[in-house]
């Protein structure tokens, strides 16, 4: 079997929202093609493979045990001043995974669905007809295609351009966008192996935190997300690792991952006619943690339920496709707004600062407020803390 010249659906990104979004629909019944620019579905990883049980999505499916590196049970936090908060979630709050092999999973299981799935397949444009996205243009090696299709989805990631083609402005502020970098370790000293850890601090790591997500065996990912700086991400990671020799004296570099992390910019409009975003190329991402799994996997399959629904009805106008906007604000993006002003809130808070809330809050505070407690919430926290009340102030 290979690439046709109709589709109900073309999807462009075989990340984990495009897999999940092109599973779903077709077991809709829907003839769905999946195409992939990367020769290699799932490489090169740009992910810390951080995987919680909350992004049902791909937790339901069963998640085999060869993605699975190692079950994780919550988080050691590190203040500036070094002082720690345990974040304990029970016996098991997710998985750290081999993200390479996450995404070729998902992409067989959208294939075993019915959906037809190709790599190194480039989409470069979308067709447009009376206001209408009705197809792609996309290169296979050294052949062009003209593919239409009654709905296009760009799940293309952080730098989508399909969406920008198509006429949809995804362009997020500079403020909203973080750069993430990465080392897989070997020989690292992990503190324990069950556990993240983060370590925060304006002169370490900027606006953002630096982690360890262990993986088995002394093995972790060792890695920045920031924003924009006199220093570059790299450069406040390796500088990091060199002031650590406690934790990476022996470590060694086995692969090296970059990559930008939206961390707020949600769009009220994700559709036109014939046309939907999905996933990181949406900003669909919690902007405390930048974990995007669960957001993606989440919003593709409310948004294969519309689109199935739309062409049962021979309507795929804006107009319908609109409902996937409704259903995905009073899901989840109502809450990542709250999650998105409760960023922006620690981003005003000084090393000082930090550590002061250390010294006063809880491991189960700081999951509510990752987890996008609401900002009233978090000044009742403050409040109740008389260290932290001046701290409130930033909230205004």
């Amino acid at each position: 079997m290979m690439l046709k010249n109709e589709y109900d659906v073309v999807i462009v990104g075989a990340g984990p929202g495009g897999s999940i979004t092109a599973m779903h629909l077709a077991k809709h019944g829907l003839k769905v093609a999946l195409l992939e620019k990367r020769q290699e579905i799932g490489t090169p990883k740009r992910c810390g493979e951080g995987l919680p049980l909350t992004a049902t999505e791909i937790i339901k499916l069963g998640v085999p045990d060869y993605v699975i590196r190692q079950p994780i049970n919550g988080a050691i936090v590190y203040a500036p001043s070094g002082k720690e908060v345990i974040v304990n979630m029970g016996d098991l709050a997710g998985y750290v995974v081999e993200r390479k092999e996450l995404d070729k999973f998902l992409a067989y299981e959208a294939a075993k669905a019915g959906a037809y799935v190709q790599a190194k397949t480039e989409v470069t444009d979308v067709i447009i007809e009376n206001n209408y996205v009705v197809g792609v243009k996309a290169k296979y090696q050294d052949q062009e295609y003209i593919i239409k299709a009654k709905v296009v989805i760009a799940a293309d990631g952080v730098e989508s351009t399909i969406a920008r083609k198509a006429g949809l402005n995804t362009t997020n502020k500079l403020i909203d966008i973080e750069s993430g970098f990465q080392f897989e370790m070997a020989n690292v000293k992990i503190r324990d192996p069950k556990k993240l850890e983060l370590f925060f601090g304006k002169e370490i790591a900027g606006r953002g935190y630096l982690w360890i997500f262990p993986k088995g065996d002394g093995v972790a990912n060792v890695g920045i997300g920031t924003a924009m700086t006199e220093k570059s991400a790299r450069q406040l990671l390796e500088e990091w690792i060199e002031s650590r020799p406690d934790l990476f004296s022996q470590a060694s570099i086995i692969e090296v991952n970059a990559g930008g992390i939206p961390v707020g910019g949600l769009l009220d409009n994700m559709v036109l006619n014939g046309f939907a975003v999905v996933g990181d190329a949406a900003h669909q991402v919690n902007a405390i943690h930048g974990g995007g799994m669960h957001e993606a996997t989440d919003a593709g399959k409310l948004l294969a339920d519309v689109v199935a629904k739309a062409i049962e009805n021979n309507d795929v106008s804006q107009e319908a496709l609109s409902l996937y906007n409704k259903l995905w604000w009073e899901a989840r993006g109502n809450k990542l707004l709250k999650v998105q002003k409760l960023r922006e809130f620690f981003d005003k808070l000084s090393d000082d600062d930090m550590n002061m809330m250390a010294e006063s809050l809880s491991g189960d505070d700081l999951l509510k407020m990752a987890k996008g407690s609401k900002v009233v919430g978090l000044a009742k926290i403050l409040i109740k803390k008389p260290k932290l009340l001046l701290l409130a102030k930033h909230l205004i």
